[in-house]
């Protein structure tokens, strides 16, 4: 027998494209324009199918079966988001030629690469928060980081430990971070595994290259203008996140103008511990919602970013706070001007995402308009604002550019009408160009030429029933009906034969069509040029339409407080240098919202100082309500600085520099730490971190461990911070009554409890604060609630009075071995007549004589009665 003959594979010439396209973005789906799909071949398939839940299918190509999933082109917009909303990077590869115009295979390349950090598709982007791409590097224990949001051109840099960097990623929800290959096995370990990372080559990460090419971007010769010369790191990781963008295929990065320092000390220092625990940007449950949701009244979406950064970035500095306070207490007494501000803020589009559009080319003329009538609104903002007698409305108004010359320039070059894409034709005004008049002219005067010439045809041939008109095939024609084509001059040469009519063209005819065609050719290429010279123009106004952008997204949140202070019933907090705190009638802002129709926040007062009461010890029933008075205590303090009204009769505040809480118990099993472990980690952040002017809020601190050992923690954790040189302001919800002892031999620290109203079989939980300690912590009442069984609920009962006897450690082990020496728990032992009734039919039953028909018929019985 011969050998066998072996196929070597074939591959089609456009899988051999795809594969040549695909080798250089082997980390992207790359979405490969086929006709008017966009395909994506096998690995990229599988996935894209699963994402998209859309039909995998596949296909020969050549000898090999490869998977193939795609969508129509036109539905990019709608599948795009999900793939980026996924953690994908995507490569969009487009036909760069029409292929009525080439006899080979159609030449393609990748337009553009979207990832979840780089993108400006609307679709992809979400109006109310920024999108930013992140970059960290670190060496020995000093960390770098940057944040860029491509699509405003909002850009800063930090440097600090890792506790700081983890706040900071916390704080700005980055939804791509970039680090170096060398660093690619620690990441896990250093950061939260939720991030989307991707990882660069480690030459990118050097300070002399990180160096020049942030000067080279900014036409700088130093970074000290920026106030960043001294962030080694912090440099490094912004010169990785421009890099980034330029191998993204986003070269156009004007709009990217500076680059902002965040310092520890000019804010209040969160941990991301606290930023969980008070649920600032989110609920930790499912359902719940955040702070921001509950504060967020700002109009434009530059307000509602500005916002979250606003929150994540609170002031300590009283003139600045102030400031803020003073603009929304002018606006509650000035109720004309507040209107007169949301009516315009409601004209003004994202100016931050619209001037960005221009720097990289992608603004359409619809949203040049949009352009044009948000700086209108700008405009008549700063009219009204610059004559206002308040000192600071009136700076905001004489800050703010009306960019004359901006808006005068699109309302003469843009159509009001101006379609969303440039190729759809009509986007230039009439009056801009003379020559793109003089060529509309042309194509427009078309039908009362065909109109003459039709009419001096009829005449000279005598054919009534002449027709002049125009297909895609032939072009145009004058049609003849079979009766009259007798009449036809020679000089007409024949296209087309119908059944009942021929169609002649004439050298006129054909001179015209050139000139029509022609027209319309120019007409398309002269818009779209017109439009790219504008848009090159109107980069000139990239800065200042920015910093437009910024007083407005502040102007914004401004307004917005002062909706919440008026529908809410917020009151303006005093802010002062002291390190004391007072809060009359506090209420938690996110509660008060949840509760049923008609019902009312029952509101606490808190006092804390460094001379009498400077750590206030909670107790109190489980769901009395202690963790909301610690949180709503925290958040009020939060929004008085960050210059927002707040949820309290009164308020004065000694201006805090650090927030630190530690709330709840949750587990890090990813990690292998227990609650406790984690409890402890978060406890000894704050006992190393804490300040003379910091605010910390404990609640059920050691409960992750034994009785025994919950209490000594706590104990020693409190008298740590009442002996600390710092004396820094705490509330300590605990369930540890023992702890109440603490307030005899320790002089700042205070009892409190939260009132509760005993009544013969159940607890009202009255949710107020007041003096003293709580005796015991009612959670038998609370298992009742809960629906717990009533066996269950007597036995615990026993077992609570007997220990509550208790005078030392020795009585109570001694009462538990008492318990465990007596007969167990029974389930006959209830006084339940049915239970009795069925407990003596089965001590009556005669087992030995019972057939297993009868068992099953006496069982189905009980189980009858005991339903009933």
């Amino acid at each position: 027998m011969g050998k066998a003959k072996t196929k070597t594979a074939k591959i089609t010439p456009l899988m051999k494209q795809y594969n040549a396209i695909k080798e250089k973005y082997p980390d992207a789906l790359l979405l490969f324009r086929v006709g008017d799909f966009y395909e994506t071949f096998g690995e990229d398939a599988v996935k894209t199918a699963r994402i998209l839940n859309i039909v995998l299918t596949n296909r020969n190509n050549g000898s090999e079966r490869t998977e193939l999933a795609g969508f129509p082109h036109h539905s990019l917009n709608t599948y795009l988001p999900k793939l980026v909303r996924a953690g994908e990077r995507v490569a969009i590869c487009d036909q760069l030629e029409n292929p009525s115009q080439t006899k080979k295979i159609v030449k393609r390349g990748v337009t553009e690469l979207v990832t979840p950090g780089v993108s400006y598709n609307d679709e992809v982007l979400q109006s109310k928060s920024n999108n930013f791409l992140a970059a960290i590097y670190w060496s020995k224990n000093n960390y770098g980081i940057a944040f860029l949001d491509a699509s405003t051109g909002d850009f800063f840099t930090a440097e600090g430990q890792k506790n700081y960097i983890d706040k900071l990623l916390q704080n700005f929800e980055p939804s791509e971070v970039l680090i170096p290959k060398q660093f690619k096995s620690d990441h896990f370990n250093l950061f939260d595994s939720n991030l989307n990372f991707f990882f660069l080559d480690d030459w990118v990460f050097n300070f002399d290259y990180a160096h020049e090419s942030l000067n080279e971007h900014f036409q700088t010769k130093s970074l000290k203008g920026f106030g960043i010369n001294d962030f080694t790191n912090g440099i490094i990781a912004a010169s990785a996140v421009l890099h980034y963008l330029n191998e993204t295929r986003n070269q156009h990065k004007k709009h990217i103008s500076s680059i902002k320092r965040l310092v520890q000390d000019e804010y209040v220092w969160m941990d991301h511990f606290t930023i969980k625990n008070l649920e600032l940007y989110q609920g930790n449950a499912s359902n719940a919602i955040g702070l921001v949701d509950v504060i967020d009244h700002t109009i434009s979406a530059m307000g509602s970013r500005m916002l979250k950064r606003w929150l994540a970035l609170p002031l300590k500095i009283k003139s600045a706070i102030e400031q803020r306070h003073d603009i929304v207490q002018t606006l509650l007494l000035d109720p004309n001007i507040h209107e007169k501000i949301i009516n315009q803020l409601q004209q003004i589009n994202d100016l931050e995402r619209l001037i960005s559009k221009v720097s990289t080319n992608k603004i359409t003329p619809r949203e040049t308009l949009q352009l044009k009538t948000s700086l209108n609104a700008v405009a008549e903002i700063k009219n009204f604002l610059s004559q206002h007698p308040q000192k600071e409305l009136k700076t905001i108004g004489d800050t703010l550019n009306p960019c004359d010359e901006l808006r005068e320039t699109i309302t003469n070059a843009i159509h009001e009408d101006a379609p969303v894409n440039i190729s759809k034709g009509n986007a230039i005004a009439t009056g801009y160009s003379d020559e793109l008049d003089e060529l509309r002219h042309l194509a427009n005067s078309g039908k009362s030429y065909l109109d003459q010439m039709l009419k001096r045809e009829t005449e000279e041939t005598g054919i009534s029933s002449l027709k002049i008109a125009s297909n895609n095939v032939f072009g145009y024609y004058i049609e003849v009906r079979n009766t009259h084509k007798d009449k036809v001059p020679e000089t007409w040469t024949r296209k087309q034969t119908l059944v009942n009519s021929e169609r002649y063209i004439t050298e006129e005819l054909k001179n015209y069509e050139a000139k029509i065609l022609g027209a319309e050719e120019k007409i398309q290429f002269l818009e779209v040029e017109l439009f790219n010279q504008l848009v090159e123009w109107i980069q000139n106004y990239i800065k200042v339409v920015q910093e437009n952008a910024r007083i407005i997204g502040q102007l914004d949140c401004l307004c917005g407080f002062a909706h919440l202070a008026k529908t809410d019933h917020y009151t303006k907090p005093e802010l002062n240098e002291s390190y004391d705190l007072e809060i009359t009638e506090g209420r938690h802002p996110v509660i008060e919202k949840q509760l049923p129709v008609g019902e009312q926040y029952i509101s606490n007062s808190i006092i804390l100082n460094q001379d009498h009461q400077q750590i206030i010890m909670i107790t109190g029933p489980n769901m009395s309500g202690k963790s909301a008075i610690l949180r709503q205590t925290a958040l009020i303090v939060l929004l008085a600085q960050i210059g927002c009204f707040v949820p309290a009769k009164a308020a004065r505040i000694g201006i805090i520099d650090k927030l630190f809480t530690r709330v709840g118990a949750s587990d890090n099993i990813s990690q292998g730490e227990s609650t406790f472990m984690v409890e402890m980690n978060e406890t000894a952040s704050i006992l190393n971190n804490l300040s003379d002017r910091s605010l910390i809020i404990l609640d059920e601190i050691g409960r992750g461990t034994s009785t025994y050992d919950g209490i000594s923690i706590a104990w020693a954790i409190s008298e740590f911070l009442h002996e600390h040189p710092a004396k820094p302001k705490t509330l300590f919800a605990t369930h540890y009554h023992e702890l109440n002892r603490m307030a005899d031999r320790f002089e700042r620290i205070k009892n409190f409890n939260v009132s509760v109203k005993e009544l013969k079989d159940q607890v009202l939980f009255l949710r107020k604060l007041v003096e003293g300690g709580s005796a015991h912590s009612f959670g038998v009442h609370v298992a009742k609630m809960a629906g717990m069984p009533q066996f269950v609920l007597q036995k615990a009962n026993t077992v609570l009075k007997k220990l509550e006897e208790s005078r030392t450690s020795e009585d109570m082990e001694q009462q538990l071995n008492n318990f465990q020496d007596e007969e167990q728990l029974s389930f006959f032992k209830l006084d339940d007549p049915l239970l009795e009734d069925i407990r003596t039919e089965i001590v009556d039953l005669d087992i030995d004589t019972l057939t297993p028909v009868e068992a099953l018929m006496k069982l189905n019985e009980i189980k009858r009665k005991i339903s009933n």
